[in-house]
């Protein structure tokens, strides 16, 4: 199903369970800019509950504690606030421990896969209509450095607001007023790749044309009724 809605949720439509958000008159836009998150479009999740559970099993740690500490904690990781030793200090080696914060630091970031589809389509995207390509992530400042550098985003991505290098979270509407400025666009000239329906609605209400990824043939077939045609 496809939902296209303004920030009043007028004008929607329901295809195949895929929505988009924007504002209304798509058939003028002009796309100029793809805003792009990392985790659930790009590459897999950073640091998400299967993540943390999967590592938890791994090193024998008691996940409830576990994911007590995480929730007290975690914003502030993630808004660069703290290093990634010291949230994991705090949730982990709290008590003594038979491995080290390497050890899990490594074990966190070899988990990390790409979307090969996703990445591709963005990639053709920029060759094929020159858009400027921005990551708007929320990502903790290691974990995010890694994956740039890892799956090699800076090749196609032209800047990155990220939560820990900027300060600001996602849903809070200055991370996406940050990247219009940086971007110098206006918002009906982003098209937002975004993986949660919620975020979706809270940068249309800015104006930008937010679509909920799936997978890269629903996101593509959305992008074309934008003009992005490949």
């Amino acid at each position: 199903m496809l939902l296209r809605t303004t920030a009043n949720r007028d004008n929607c439509e329901l295809d195949n369970g895929i929505s988009i958000c924007a504002p209304p008159l798509m058939t003028s836009l002009k796309i100029t800019t793809l805003f792009v998150d990392i985790g659930g479009v790009l590459l897999t999740n950073g640091w998400d509950t299967a993540l943390r559970q999967k590592t938890a099993a791994h090193f024998g740690v008691d996940y409830s504690e576990m994911d007590h500490r995480h929730r007290v904690t975690y914003d502030t990781y993630e808004e660069g606030k703290m290093t990634l030793e010291t949230y994991l200090r705090q949730i982990i080696f709290f008590e003594p421990r038979a491995f080290t914060s390497e050890d899990v630091t490594r074990y966190i970031l070899e988990e990390a896969q790409p979307y090969q589809d996703t990445i591709d389509l963005v990639r053709r995207l920029k060759a094929v209509y020159g858009l400027k390509i921005a990551v708007v992530s929320n990502e903790g400042r290691e974990i995010a450095e890694d994956r740039i550098a890892r799956f090699h985003l800076k090749e196609f991505v032209d800047f990155f607001v990220v939560s820990a290098f900027v300060h600001f979270r996602k849903p809070d509407l200055d991370i996406y007023r940050l990247a219009l400025d940086v971007a110098q666009v206006p918002p009906d000239e982003v098209a937002y790749l975004e993986d949660r329906p919620l975020l979706c609605e809270v940068a249309a209400t800015l104006g930008i044309n937010s679509v909920l990824n799936r997978d890269a043939d629903g996101t593509r077939k959305l992008l074309a009724e934008m003009g992005l045609k490949l």
